[in-house]
């Protein structure tokens, strides 16, 4: 999804003027092919992560980390930015990180345990009980694709296709399930950010990190697939898809990693 001149909106109360801010360190992804996807069980065909197929892309540079807390609201700061969930007054809370005490709102649909919480925004990560203090360098949560957008936009650059997601998250291995290899927890060491403990219990979240590989990628799998070509290019080619367009399920998860053209 790379951005061009016709493409710039107007600047209002939540379109910030395009430029002015900084993508933060990037790292350099040389061009090439990579194989993406996934034919293992460790899987969700459903969500398109296989098979696997070759993706040829251009060089392009992405952050070293997701985006943070911290980064986000100095965009936010500086432009007036208000996001969608603030607007909309509401977003989804993992259930394990709401009090006993919650009442009883409405889930999602296929995942109950994502409850409506009113009041829930990137500022107010579980409900306005919560703040920030403490998180300024973990993801920034509760946040949609058009936010995402806006933060790129303001920073210089765009989000990531899902191919140059994938292939940066990978580190230059090839052959292997995971970047770090073929165990999940090598060691019984979590080496991603991913739940753990008894489910809908109460988990520390852990703060943003970086593993110590090729492209310094983030603790963090996600080889969703479906739709890529074959050619990427720089990843606006027809057909690709950038990495964070799943309507509402973006508010609950980080946004995706920066990327501009090389």
């Amino acid at each position: 999804m790379l951005r061009t001149v016709a493409e710039e909106p107007a600047a209002s109360a939540s379109t910030p003027v395009y430029g002015g801010g900084s993508p933060g360190e990037l790292v350099a992804i040389p061009a090439g092919a990579f194989t993406m996807g996934n034919d293992g069980t460790v899987g969700y065909p459903a969500d398109g992560e296989g098979p696997k197929h070759e993706v040829v892309l251009d060089a392009f540079s992405i952050g070293v980390t997701t985006v943070t807390n911290d980064e986000y609201a100095t965009f936010a700061e500086a432009t007036g930015y208000v996001t969608e969930a603030e607007r909309f007054g509401n977003s989804f809370v993992f259930a394990g990180l709401l009090p006993d005490e919650f009442p009883a709102t409405r889930g999602v649909a296929a995942a109950p345990w994502w409850r409506e919480v009113i009041g829930a925004d990137w500022r107010h990560p579980e409900g306005p009980y919560s703040d920030l203090d403490g998180r300024g360098d973990h993801p920034v949560i509760h946040v949609s694709w058009n936010d995402a957008v806006a933060y790129c936009t303001w920073a210089g650059g765009r989000l990531p296709t899902e191919a140059e997601w994938e292939c940066a998250a990978r580190g230059g291995a090839v052959g292997l399930t995971f970047p770090w290899g073929n165990d999940l927890e090598p060691g019984g060491e979590h080496r991603m950010n991913v739940f753990q403990g008894d489910f809908l219990a109460r988990t520390p979240r852990p703060t943003v990190g970086r593993a110590p590989a090729r492209f310094a990628r983030t603790h963090r799998t996600d080889s969703v697939c479906s739709r890529s070509p074959a050619t990427s290019g720089s990843g606006a080619a027809t057909g690709s898809t950038p990495a964070s367009t799943r309507g509402r399920r973006a508010t609950t998860r980080p946004v995706p990693r920066r990327g501009t053209p090389a």
